[in-house]
Parts: structure tokens; C-alpha cells; sequence
């Protein structure tokens, strides 16, 4: 997992689109969005029903965090780790701040991931947290549009190849929330090993996740793949 895109939205202050598709196995299933207190704060997440973490969340800190699987190149796992990576997502939205949580945290054997979080405590902030389970990797992002393929499930080439469709789509596309639900719906050339949605049999896309942030809301977008339902939360 996954596939994530965001960009900013230039018209409202601090405004931004996040939209990620969940590629994992049918047994990892997931619960829809709902609240909960976490350390006394206030989230917003979808949860997998198995390990109790989640993979993309809002909170009251002013705060988006998104999980990848996987570093920059795929690894080798190993038979068990100290921490969930859905336990970091929960514990990064929860910090004060994300700084000083990215500085001090303990990443010690926890699997390689990335996270995307977007912080609005001071102005919008992009950025991106890569444990390549040795050395983290963390760094303010350009505040343009950009996309993610966890490196576990896309090679190098396919990256690129899904890079371009985005590119694409931002030259055809007037960019809106619903546009970027178009993308992650239905991008790709017919090969379910590549496409946005993807299809390997023992791994496929689970659902899609977007949040919305402008002026006036916060807001949630959920669909279960299964059922296609569509869930829609404002924070």
C-alpha cells in the first residue's frame, strides 16, 4: 500500500486535497471513519480492524497523517517488529508538535514506511518522514502537487509511469476534490497490476480516502471497494 496525491489549493488559505488508495490484502479489513480520543486528542481515521491502527488520519493539532508501506526501495522483512507503523500514525497526529515528535521519536525496529503529513499549526506545511529502518529521512515539501507508490508493491519504473499519468491529468483536468477522485478511480492503462486501482490478486486497492481542507471545512471522504459505498465526515 498505497498510492497517495496532494496538492495545495491555491484559492483558499491554507487549503489542500489528499487522496490515497489502500492496496492490501482482503484479510486486513477496515472499519469507516469514525472520532476518536487518542492521549485526549480528538482524530478522525478509518481503522484496520486487525491491528487496531489506521493509515490516514486527521486531529484537533492541526494535523494530516498518511502512511505508506515501505522506504524509498523495497526491503526485506523481518519476522517481527518492537511497533506497528499504524501506532506512529496515531502517535504523530496526536504531538504537540511534529517537529520536536519526528525529532525524539523511537523508530528502533519499526518497519520501513513513509509518511505525507500536512500541518496548518503555523501556515500550510507539506512533509514527508521516510524511515528506511536505520536512518529517518525528514523534510519540508514544495507546496505543489505530488505523488506517492509505495515502493513494496511498484518498482522504480512503474513509479515513473504513474508519475506521468498524474502530470497528465493535471494538464487535462481543472483540479477539484471530485477530479482527484476521478483520478484515483479509474487512472491507468487496463493493467491491474499498475492501475491506480490495482489488482494482484493476493493484494488489490481496498478503498480510497480523500480529505479536504479549505477555508471554511475539514472534511473526510471514505469508499469501501467492496460495497462502494461512499462515507463523508466533516471534522
Amino acid at each position: 500500500m498505497c498510492t497517495v496525491t496532494l496538492l495545495p489549493i491555491s484559492a483558499k488559505k491554507n487549503g489542500f486535497i489528499l487522496t490515497s488508495n489502500r492496496d492490501e490484502s482482503a484479510e486486513r479489513e477496515a472499519l469507516p471513519p469514525d472520532f476518536y480520543s487518542e492521549n485526549g486528542i480528538k482524530m478522525l481515521y478509518p481503522k484496520d480492524k486487525l491491528a487496531g491502527g489506521t493509515w490516514i488520519g486527521l486531529s484537533e493539532q492541526k494535523r494530516l497523517i498518511c502512511l505508506l508501506n515501505g522506504e524509498f526501495k523495497p526491503h526485506v522483512r523481518e519476522t517481527s517488529y518492537r511497533l506497528s507503523r499504524g501506532v506512529v500514525v496515531k502517535d504523530l497526529l496526536a504531538a504537540i508538535s511534529i517537529d520536536e515528535a519526528v525529532e525524539n521519536y523511537n523508530f528502533k525496529n519499526i518497519e520501513p514506511f513513509t509518511i505525507v503529513a500536512v500541518d496548518w499549526n503555523s501556515g500550510l506545511r507539506f512533509l514527508e518522514l521516510v524511515w528506511d529502518g536505520k536512518i529517518k529521512h525528514f523534510k519540508d515539501l514544495d507546496l505543489k502537487s505530488h505523488i506517492w507508490s509505495s515502493s513494496p508493491l511498484y518498482s522504480s519504473e512503474m513509479k515513473t509511469i504513474r508519475e506521468q499519468w498524474f502530470l497528465e491529468f493535471q494538464n487535462d483536468k481543472s483540479l477539484s476534490a471530485e477530479a482527484l477522485w476521478e483520478f484515483h478511480t479509474s487512472a491507468g492503462i487496463g493493467d491491474a497490476n499498475i492501475d491506480v486501482i490495482m489488482d494482484r490478486g493476493f493484494v488489490k486497492t481496498q478503498n480510497i480516502s480523500q480529505i479536504e481542507k479549505t477555508s471554511e471545512e475539514i472534511k473526510m471522504k471514505f469508499m469501501d471497494l467492496k460495497d462502494r459505498d461512499i462515507i463523508e465526515i466533516e471534522f
